[in-house]
């Protein structure tokens, strides 16, 4: 058994030691009644005596069953293949059955789990899963093979689909008409989960408050997006100087953000404005196996929120450095992602396929190694945070300093992710790349025809996205989307729409 085995399992045998109540008479039977309450319990004595226990409702672990590494995998392999809906649908989904029926863990324990891992880069269902995983497995490889079974069923099915989009999507009329329908309905889904990720990514963690200062970050960043600042220097600055805005030591932080106004002064005075490459590492210009793996670890290491951050680094790297992928591509890659019950940021599963589709020319096999490897290391992040030790890192995430620039970073990403939406709007309303062989007279009035039809669905999307706030919406708008395309965009070599 892992020498690791958690604190957990101390403490549940703590508890335990402080519930049993000795008698001095075998004959003196003692009737227990507990009351659910959150943080204490109500012991009943045969006589009438009442003794109140203080129990500890954040380390309550005593109905975590001991199950064998089969069968966690198993339980978790049978979570992620429920896992329609997106991550709200996912999170209710193990809350419902672990926490609420099966009583694993307390809510108010469950509560603050989630919250940590809100923190930290990473999927939170993926890390939810590799939680209760550590806690049945006593130790990190159940806590592994939690987080494994989750996302197997959505890897799989997203190597299916990258399989059949290249070897039949590339050329076919009919194909492109659902995905070039799913760009804007897509693009729609980014732009709200602007608003989501904000609502809590501008709430302080000091006093759970909306924090003016967050939201400006979040402006500042787009800002520093738009003239190509580097995300990580992006993220950094805000990271920083929040540390010391959150302790109201002002001049601190106004300095950090001097020192980078001075910095980006002296490097526009000598190079002129950074150009749009300038905004990443530079990782994905390649798509060799190396190059790859470094770009799904990069990813991982940035999706603090969820899936929907590592959206614009991977565009940056793949879609503008690298230029093996796409736009539209890449738009389809997300509406995948959208359409199979897994972690949204296994798109990247679907990217890594395709760049080693190109790498190969063609080859198959390369395709499935580079997917493999994008996907090791998106998810490597998040499986070395969460099986470190869900106790250090809650000692970590309670230092007011640390949370403060997770807080900033957080807040930092909410403005990167605003300006990618809008580039995805503008990019799914005007693409032309579906009609590009039309004749120059007919061209302009497709795009024209399309374009209109692109952003009537957007703004319908938009509009049920923020009316149905159901996990299913996303899916249902997918769907819908793939079957409307064949109504809206096929058309012949004349650009003359075709009847089914």
């Amino acid at each position: 058994m892992d020498s690791s085995q958690n604190d957990d399992s101390v403490s549940q045998q703590q508890i335990n030691e402080k519930s049993t109540i000795n008698t001095q008479s075998s004959t003196n039977k003692t009737d227990v009644n507990k009351e659910n309450n959150e943080n204490e319990a109500v012991i009943t004595f045969p006589k009438g005596q009442v003794e109140v226990m203080e129990v500890d409702e954040f380390e309550d672990n005593s109905k975590v069953p001991h199950l064998s590494f089969w069968k966690i995998y198993l339980l978790f392999l049978n979570f992620g293949f429920h896992a329609w809906g997106g991550p709200v649908a996912q999170i209710a989904l193990i809350k419902e059955r672990l926490v609420i029926k099966d009583q694993w863990i307390t809510p108010a324990r469950f509560n603050r789990v989630y919250g940590v891992f809100q923190i930290l880069p990473g999927p939170e269902a993926t890390e939810l899963c590799m939680f209760f995983g550590f806690l049945a497995g006593r130790g990190r490889i159940g806590g592994f093979l939690g987080g494994l079974g989750f996302v197997t069923p959505g890897f799989l099915l997203i190597l299916l689909f990258s399989f059949i989009y290249v070897k039949v999507g590339l050329k076919n009329i009919y194909f492109n008409a659902s995905f070039r329908a799913l760009q804007p309905i897509v693009a729609a889904m980014v732009l709200r989960a602007v608003h989501k990720i904000g609502d809590h990514s501008f709430i302080s963690s000091r006093d759970r408050k909306f924090n003016y200062l967050l939201f400006g970050l979040a402006i500042l960043s787009a800002i520093q997006t738009v003239v190509n600042l580097n995300f990580f220097i992006t993220l950094g600055v805000c990271g920083i100087a929040y540390m010391f805005l959150d302790r109201k030591m002002y001049w601190p932080g106004i300095l950090v953000f001097v020192l980078e106004f001075i910095g980006f002064g002296v490097y526009v005075g000598f190079r002129g404005l950074p150009s749009k490459y300038s905004i990443a590492t530079g990782v994905g210009k390649e798509t060799d196996p190396g190059h790859i793996f470094g770009l799904g670890l990069i990813a991982g290491s940035l999706s603090f929120g969820g899936a929907y951050t590592t959206i614009p680094f991977l565009q940056v790297e793949a879609v503008m450095i690298g230029k093996w992928m796409a736009k539209q591509t890449f738009l389809d890659a997300i509406a995948i992602g959208q359409i199979l019950p897994s972690p949204l940021v296994m798109f990247s599963t679907f990217i890594g396929y395709y760049g080693g589709w190109v790498y190969g020319n063609g080859n198959h096999a390369w395709a499935f190694l580079n997917a493999t490897l994008i996907s090791i290391g998106i998810l490597t992040p998040c499986f070395f945070f969460t099986i470190l030790g869900h106790h250090a890192l809650e000692k970590l995430v309670r230092n007011k300093f640390l949370a403060a620039f997770f807080d900033g970073i957080s807040a930092s990403v909410v403005g990167i992710i605003a300006i990618t939406a809008l580039d995805l709007l503008n990019f799914s309303v005007t693409t032309t790349a579906m009609i590009d062989n039309l004749p120059p007279e007919k061209k302009d009035l497709v795009a024209a025809q399309h374009s209109s039809i692109a952003a009537i669905l957007y703004v319908l999307s938009l509009a049920t996205l923020y009316t149905f706030k159901r996990p299913t919406t996303s899916l249902v708008l997918v769907i819908f989307g793939a079957i409307a395309g064949q109504y809206l965009f096929v058309v012949n070599e004349n650009g003359e729409r075709l009847e089914l």
